[in-house]
């Protein structure tokens, strides 16, 4: 089978950086399903993988956490899937990726893909789904009756485009997200913000000169670090505080005067550690499948980086390393 992978770890302006391959095809067993890749989106966490793993000598590492696909054949404990059906899912991290024509994926972290999406407007949601829903409901525990106020920082990512749309459709939040620029301001306006303020200014007067005052929830998806000052002016005395990305240094003390309790996210612990929850990802891709079916979520693609192929993956992880991303990129086809 065709893929694109890796032997080193090296910049992405280096040509064998990411390099086109060829791989026997997968089988299955147990409560794998094997899947035929049509469409992947391109995540930070494929940026970061690379230059932190390399695969032992004279093996390749195949990169990729996000795709939709049909099912090709599944292993004899499979119950949820039968060959032929269309999914999406955002794998496992210590398994070979997406960037190949066939995956093998356990069906307990993948969901039925929503009937009214192409490949790659599905392929663009499982891993930034799964991200901001876990932060919310998991993580946070939001009430789904709150009136509340959550504030966003970084926003117009990936995962704050899905966190906007599913805040707005499953709760009563008021929700506040930051961008800096007029493009993606416009961006989270349209995705159903109610507020939007920049997060190169400060946090805690912008949410003053609003009326706003101080918020119950505060998520850090970007340079968490740089903002926590801002971050505990911002947030109310016993308010939590979650983040996703991963600061140089990070002086929790500051939390302490307001009590503000800290939560991280991390979609893959519970197919890392083989939580007895994991289904709980296969449970939360079908419910949001349907709500992309009623037209209540929309897919976050804003970039069609042509199809899979090593000189489209390392444009694609260049603009990711660029932090000048909007919504989710997506490739399509090998």
């Amino acid at each position: 089978m065709k893929a694109v992978g890796y032997q080193q770890s090296l910049p992405i302006t280096e040509s064998q950086s990411l390099i086109d391959i060829t791989l026997p095809e997968p089988i299955t067993s147990g409560t794998d399903i094997l899947v035929e890749v049509k469409a992947i989106s391109v995540n930070p966490v494929d940026t970061k993988v690379r230059m932190r793993v390399a695969p032992e000598q004279g093996q390749y590492k195949v990169l990729g956490w996000d795709a939709a696909g049909i099912v090709k054949s599944v292993g004899p404990d499979v119950t949820l899937f039968k060959p032929g059906d269309k999914v999406w899912y955002a794998g496992d991290l210590t398994r070979s990726g997406t960037n190949a024509e066939y995956q093998l994926v356990d069906e307990k972290i993948v969901g039925h893909m929503p009937k009214s999406l192409g490949f790659s407007q599905a392929a663009a949601l499982p891993l930034t789904t799964i991200t901001a829903w876990e932060m919310l409901f998991d993580r946070l525990e939001v009430e789904k009756d709150s009136n509340k106020k959550l504030l966003i920082i970084g926003a117009a990512g990936g995962v704050g485009s899905i966190m906007v749309q599913l805040a707005k459709t499953m709760t009563n939040l008021t929700v506040i997200g930051t961008a800096s620029r007029p493009e993606t301001q416009s961006w989270l306006t349209e995705l159903g913000a109610d507020h939007v303020i920049n997060h190169r200014e400060s946090l805690s007067k912008q949410l003053a000169d609003k009326g706003l005052g101080d918020v119950d929830y505060v998520v850090g998806l970007t340079n968490s670090d740089d903002h926590l000052s801002e971050i505990v002016e911002s947030i109310k005395p016993q308010g939590k505080f979650g983040l996703i990305d991963d600061p140089a240094s990070f002086d929790i003390l500051q939390l302490k005067r307001k009590s503000i309790s800290l939560h991280w996210e991390f979609m893959y612990t519970r197919s890392l550690f083989g939580t007895e929850d994991m289904i709980e990802q296969h449970h939360l891709l079908n419910s949001v499948a349907k709500m992309v079916d009623d037209g209540n979520i929309k897919s976050t693609v804003a970039h069609q980086g042509g199809g899979i192929c090593a000189e489209n993956l390392k444009k694609a992880h260049a603009l990711l390393e660029s932090q000048k991303a909007l919504g989710k990129i997506v490739l399509e086809g090998f």
